[in-house]
């Protein structure tokens, strides 16, 4: 059979599946025969426990980890926050995988009904906000904190319908979906947070963002960045910071920076990207790698874990997948993950995008608030 019809029967059969970007297009994952859903009391049985590999391509669980159960596994406490009542974490375990193309041929006529976009912080609120964590970098609290806002909508929608549309429009490196039968999350992340291979890791942090014009191009963007005293401290710091997360796990001397500040170029925007590599330590398990990288650090800011108890302090609502990990682990420990950004999560008719920009003492609160626009407006034009 036609693989573009195996996707579109799968698609129709109300089965559970995901799609996952891989080097050469999309790899599909179906037939599930198992599904887990994470807590407090399963996460860390789920991280350690061990599996026999039969080198089959389906050895492996796929799923996510949401941004508060990463919380609770580095002990960091959320307080009570308006909530959906979103699972925290799941993953599954494939017994069926289909390789695709990057041409998704899949397009639904029929129209969805939604209401306008509602965005969960206004401009003045964001800048009351962004003022505040001003002064908790110059008293030296953080040196750089991302501020989350979401856009919201009642909406139903057909998920591989939005995701083959944003493959056309928008081809990110860790782009996936998952389907199931009371959600769905489509996104274009362009961000890799570990791809661990035997004892080699890398991590790839985005941090720099520039609006697409006419006049800009890839060399022209590269040269505003490296002029950008803005844009360019928030790089070093996240680098830093990520390196510093790499070398807890890592042979001391074996993390290096393989590239660094570079441009990659999207729908509209473009990146300033860096690439670190280690060779991992003598017994280091999932667990400690999970532990030691999540949540990345690009989409949170730095130090870590004072920024962390800064934004939690300051956030309202859950941020469910936002700023999590989706990703796998092989039975033989190999590991990938993204870092969950340029998302919408769909869970009972409601569809949510959430974006941040980050705060260094040099930042704008008008240009901030701007750029989280920027980087939600690709998944909004989904909707029209």
């Amino acid at each position: 059979m036609n693989k573009q019809k195996q996707l579109a029967e799968v698609h129709n059969s109300d089965k559970p599946y995901i799609i996952y970007k891989s080097k050469k297009g999309f790899d599909l994952y179906t037939n599930f025969s198992k599904k887990i859903i994470l807590n407090k009391n399963n996460l860390t049985s789920f991280l350690n426990k061990k599996h026999k590999s039969k080198s089959r391509n389906t050895d492996l669980y796929i799923g996510f980890f949401g941004y508060e159960i990463l919380n609770n596994l580095i002990n960091v406490k959320i307080p009570k926050q308006k909530s959906i009542k979103f699972p925290k974490g799941i993953f599954y375990k494939p017994e069926k995988k289909i390789s695709l193309s990057n041409n998704l041929k899949y397009d639904n006529k029929d129209k969805y009904k939604r209401s306008t976009f509602k965005i969960n912080i206004n401009k003045n609120s964001y800048t009351k906000i962004f003022n505040k964590f001003k002064k908790k970098i110059k008293s030296g609290e953080t040196y750089q904190i991302k501020i989350c806002t979401k856009y919201k909508t009642k909406s139903k929608i057909d998920p591989l319908n939005f995701f083959s549309k944003l493959s056309k429009t928008n081809l990110a490196p860790e782009a996936f979906m998952i389907k199931d039968k009371d959600y769905s999350i489509i996104s274009c992340s362009p961000e890799n947070l570990i791809t661990k291979k035997g004892i080699n890791i890398l991590t790839k942090p985005i941090a720099g963002t520039v609006k697409k014009t006419k006049s800009l191009n890839k060399i022209k963007a590269l040269k505003y960045f490296r002029k950008n005293v803005k844009e360019t401290k928030e790089h070093n710091m996240i680098v830093d910071m990520e390196r510093n997360d790499l070398s807890r796990i890592c042979k001391p001397g074996s993390v290096k920076l393989s590239k660094q500040k570079n441009v990659e170029e999207y729908k509209d925007l473009f990146h300033y990207v860096s690439l670190i590599k280690g060779k991992l330590k003598r017994n280091i398990q999932n667990i400690d790698i999970i532990k030691a990288m999540m949540p990345g650090g690009s989409v949170i800011g730095c130090p870590k874990i004072n920024t962390l108890k800064l934004l939690n302090k300051q956030e309202k609502e859950n941020r469910n997948i936002y700023t999590g990990s989706f990703g796998y682990i092989k039975f033989n420990g190999d590991m990938r993950f993204n870092i969950i950004i340029r998302s919408i999560l769909n869970f009972k008719n409601i569809s949510e995008i959430s974006v941040a920009s980050g705060v260094v003492v040099d930042s704008n609160a008008q240009h901030e608030f701007n750029e989280n626009y920027i980087k939600a407006k690709a998944l909004i034009d989904l909707f029209k």
